[in-house]
């Protein structure tokens, strides 16, 4: 059994993402379908789909390079932990490498960039940073 799953995505894309693969797999669930909707919206990856279905599907992320095979995503790493959990007001929502990354955070309204939780004036729980 694994304990945190989250870790394991973003392990998952750092490592794909460093050797230059196209796409990534990894078992499936709703916080990481949400998470990679984000990390679409905010352009860090091309696209995703979920392939198979009930506890047997997969969720397979394409990654997105540049004309020239550089990452578009730089670095990420995961903030709130299973033993350290990380939450912040609406004043308190961090800023990503002055502004050129994002935060992505759960809130009461569901799993969202900083950037828009920001907006809506609601804090949460800061899962990563992606730049």
């Amino acid at each position: 059994m694994m304990t945190d799953p989250i870790a394991d995505m973003l392990t998952r894309v750092r490592n794909a993402n460093q050797k230059g693969f196209e796409k990534v797999s990894m078992p499936t669930s709703k916080i990481k379908v949400e998470i990679a909707n984000v990390m679409k919206s905010e352009g860090f990856i091309e696209g995703y789909e979920v392939e198979g279905e009930g506890a047997k599907s997969d969720l397979v992320l394409h990654l997105k390079y540049k004309e020239d095979n550089e990452r578009v995503l730089q670095g990420l790493t995961r903030i709130s932990r299973p033993g350290i959990r990380k939450y912040v007001g609406k004043t308190e929502i961090p800023r990503v490498m002055g502004g050129f990354g994002t935060s992505i955070l759960t809130t009461s309204k569901g799993v969202m960039a900083g950037k828009k939780a920001r907006q809506l004036g609601i804090g949460g729980e800061v899962l990563c940073y992606l730049w």
